[in-house]
């Protein structure tokens, strides 16, 4: 029978023991080690059934036990110790408050007081699952590292129903997915309430006078408030109740609606947030992904309704202070809607106070070059609304400006406006418990963090011991994986007499690679499987035999991901490499902690450039795992000859077939000839090359790729700058708002005389027949700025070699200065510069608008060249 409602009932805690639901709501525990060993001392055996979920393991207890634990003085004082250790984790100066008095006492621009960060999925723990990927994962290693560093971020997203899905294999291999509900009073959560305790609630209108309702549950990530939109409450209709159900599931307009929620709600959240708690309103607000851009249109209607602006001077105020972070190296991975779709949203009856429809559809339209004007892009509305942007990696950082540069015509794709910040992990999220013991044990705190503790000669941790610890971790993997395999196959339809075979898969002693992520094509899960003689030749090898450990789940709708999973889990079925491949099911955190320290290389073979960063080889090198890896995304900037291998790429080969079959040739060859060979050479019984590559990977690339490092350069490369534009133009309660109307004022000026800009004349002195290193050339320009001032533009002579083509490479540039002023808003500018280098060279001349409150000469995607 079918319960026809559902509700938690919690269990009431001894006196004594009230510290454990601090501890248990808190989720510092998802990376604090000590707090999960508290959990699971009172009854391991229920702690491993509830998969170390304290909320559900609290909710469990017998009043009996409870009794017995609060009579246990020595239990009691540990968990008071653990209890008064978060409060100062929660409560003491950390990284951003010494940092910030450091730069006052410098006179440098100040931190910001509050940092508002919006994404679509935050994976933080597999007991909060909402999460589908490394967006997710990247998201919740940002939290978790800002609370680490104490910085003053708020995090923002939306709580789904039934999270992203569970998934399982039918017989023959085919994924299929579960949606099992989630119960919110069962999840580290707490409802943020009113002071007469009703539920707090936002609200935004829908067409057709209905309106989209929804209450606000707050996890702490550490000292990091999340704050999560969920809209199944009793205020909606049964549509909107549904449109935080699932992640990343149902048509295009319940999509749009989940989209109009996190950034519009978002930013409604905020505000009852703040006046619930008196938290400071952010003077950054960072958009993770293109999923929550509508967080600009809010505050546009809330900076016209609070302090009159109009919505140009509001754009620029927003404009401001807000930072954008594209995580796709492909438009297939934006989100796109109709224009017609997002114009009954904000027109008709739904248009908002100064805000009109076109308005709204210019911050996404695809109006340039090549796209389609019926299109509302939500990455371009994230970057016409930023000051600042970034890709993910210094690759994909190159990629993206590139995949964008249409919105910026007339400049060099070099110039445009997307930086790269290189995602990195949480350690203490993803490194073994007890690899990190050793490590603190035998290593200074200095040294942990800079990784030279791997080099000392005496006192670390010598090669029997980092081997043993290898082993140790690769045994827990083959454990873990030989439960997982034996449930798959029973949920798959096997009986259990005939999954003997099982308790001899994989070998704690065989040489263990992992593959694990999501299944687009790109990243090519089945390139393995090219040649499959050879593949099974590498896994039976009676010598030096090969495993392999793959996971991941593909997109529902995705039917070709779908395929490529049951075209791997078939192979691996196979009864003669059954017990060296296999495919483990439900890919999520709780595995993946056991999966990358178990795996003694990492495998990521996508189609290059197509990998944005790929932060699951970072994960798994935290441990001792060398990357056997594609140069793409984080190891094309990472990898160095020393710390794992990098595939050859066949760049250039237009036929994908071609290109799979040589890419796949390459990865064979050095499976066989360079990796197995090295794994098992072995001197008095230790892989000691391979040791040192290991001892190598710890030292160089384990402080390079921590999420505190990451966290670190956004802090001072875009939140810090971006905080100071904010405060320039006029940004927070009470501030002055002259600043954004008199630069948006400025730049309609600007558009309308832009087009009787131009470089009329150039003209070179001092070039000589024989032009040589070290003469001095003086440039001279002729423009006409139309109803501009000198002082409005730069004008500017881009220099360097020149190939065949005219074209110049790797260019640099620099100003010229105002030497003359003739009538009719005609000048001469000017420079003299001398030659530094042999070889062509050549220069051009432009004109680009200037002005103290741009972030650079691209923003307003306005230059006239000379021809």
């Amino acid at each position: 029978m079918r319960a026809i409602r559902r509700f938690t009932v919690r269990t009431v805690l001894p006196e004594a023991l009230a510290a454990l639901d601090d501890l248990a709501l808190n989720l510092r525990w998802s990376w604090h080690a000590p707090t999960r060993e508290l959990f699971a001392s009172i009854d391991p055996e229920r702690w491993g059934d509830v998969h170390g979920d304290p909320v559900r393991f609290l909710g469990g207890l017998s009043p009996e036990r409870l009794a017995e634990l609060a009579a246990d003085a020595e239990f009691v004082a540990r968990l008071n110790g653990l209890a008064d250790d978060l409060h100062r984790y929660r409560s003491e100066d950390r990284w951003y408050q010494d940092e910030a008095q450091r730069r006052v006492a410098a006179g440098e621009p100040a931190l910001p007081s509050s940092i508002a960060y919006f994404s679509a999925e935050f994976g933080i723990t597999a007991a909060l699952p909402q999460y589908s990927g490394g967006l997710g994962i990247l998201a919740g290693d940002h939290l978790k590292s800002a609370s680490d560093l104490g910085a003053p971020i708020i995090g923002l997203g939306l709580l789904y129903g039934a999270g992203y899905f569970r998934q399982f294999l039918t017989r023959d291999g085919w994924q299929h997915e579960t949606y099992p509900l989630l119960d919110p009073d069962n999840l580290p959560l707490t409802l943020l309430r009113e002071g007469d305790g009703t539920p707090s609630r936002i609200s935004l209108p829908l067409p057709g006078g209905r309106v989209l309702h929804a209450q606000i549950w707050r996890a702490d990530v550490g000292r990091v408030p999340l704050l999560l939109l969920d809209s199944n409450v009793p205020e909606n209709d049964d549509l909107a109740r549904r449109v935080t159900d699932r992640l990343y599931g149902g048509t295009s307009e319940h999509r749009l609606h989940q989209e109009l929620l996190l950034g519009m709600g978002g930013v409604k959240a905020l505000r009852v947030h703040a006046r619930l708690t008196g938290t400071p309103e952010p003077e950054v607000y960072h958009c993770n992904e293109g999923h929550a851009g509508f967080l600009g249109i809010e505050r546009i209607r809330e900076l016209i309704e609070r302090a009159g602006l109009s919505f140009a001077a509001a754009t620029e105020a927003v404009r401001a202070g807000t930072v954008f972070t594209t995580h796709t190296p492909v438009p297939a991975g934006i989100d796109r809607f109709g224009a017609d779709l997002v114009a009954e949203h904000f027109g008709g009856g739904n248009e908002l106070p100064g805000i009109g429809v076109e308005d709204v559809l210019a911050l996404g339209r695809e109006s340039y070059d090549g796209g389609d004007p019926a299109v509302f892009n939500m990455a371009v509305m994230g970057l016409r609304l930023a000051k600042k942007a970034n890709g993910v990696a210094q690759l994909h950082g190159r990629v993206s400006r590139g995949m964008f540069a249409h919105l910026w015509p007339g400049f060099d794709t070099s110039e445009v406006p997307i930086t790269s910040i290189t995602n990195g992990v949480h350690g203490d999220t993803w490194t073994d418990p007890s690899f990190v013991r050793a490590q603190t044990e035998a290593f200074t705190p200095d040294e942990l963090a800079s990784g030279a503790g791997w080099y000392k000669s005496e006192g670390g941790i010598d090669n029997t011991t980092l081997w043993e610890l290898r082993r140790q971790m690769r045994s827990r993997l083959v454990a873990d994986a030989r439960v997982r395999v034996r449930k798959s196959w029973l949920k798959r339809g096997a009986s259990p007499a005939e999954l003997g075979w099982v308790d001899g898969v994989l070998d704690p002693d065989v040489l263990t690679i992992g593959f694990a992520r999501r299944v687009p094509t790109y990243k090519r899960l089945t390139l393995m499987l090219r040649d499959t003689d050879r593949l099974r030749r590498l896994l039976t090898d009676p010598e030096r035999p090969v495993q392999i450990v793959v996971a991941g789940k593909s997109h529902p709708a995705d039917e070709q991901g779908i395929r490529l999973i049951q075209k791997l889990v078939q192979f691996a079925d196979s009864e003669d490499v059954r017990e060296r491949i296999v495919f483990l099911p439900n890919y999520d955190i709780e595995m993946a902690q056991t999966l990358y320290p178990g795996c003694d290389v990492w495998l990521n073979n996508p189609l290059r450039p197509l990998e944005a960063c790929g932060t699951s080889g970072m994960k798994a090198a935290l441990n001792g795992s060398l990357n056997l890896s594609i140069l793409d995304g984080w190891w094309d900037e990472m990898f160095d000859g020393e710390n794992g291998w990098a595939i050859p790429t066949a760049d250039g080969v237009d036929d994908p077939e071609r290109r799979d079959d040589l890419e796949s040739a390459a990865l064979y060859d050095l499976l066989e000839n360079t990796v197995a060979p090295r794994f098992y050479d072995r001197t008095d019984g230790l892989p000691v090359h391979w040791l040192e590559n290991v001892r190598h990977t710890l030292a160089t690339l384990g402080p390079k790729v921590q999420a505190t490092r990451m966290v670190r350069d956004y802090i001072t490369e875009l939140y810090t700058p971006t905080a100071e534009f904010y405060r320039a133009l006029g940004g927070g309660d009470g501030a002055d708002r002259s600043a954004a109307p008199a630069l948006a004022d400025w730049k309609a000026q600007v558009h309308q005389a832009w087009p009787g800009v131009r470089v009329e004349h150039v003209e070179s002195e001092d070039v000589h027949d024989v032009v040589k290193v070290g003469d001095r050339v003086t440039l001279k320009a002729f423009v006409a700025l139309g109803s501009l001032r000198p002082e409005d533009v730069e004008v500017q002579v881009n220099y360097g070699r020149v190939g065949e083509d005219d074209e110049l490479d790797e260019f640099g540039t620099a100003e010229l200065a105002l030497t003359d002023t003739y009538e009719g808003g005609r000048y001469q500018f000017s420079r003299a510069f001398t030659l530094a280098q042999s070889g062509p060279f050549g220069y051009a001349v432009r004109i680009v608008p200037r002005h103290p409150a741009l972030a650079g000469a691209t923003e307003l995607g306005l230059v006239a060249a000379a021809s």
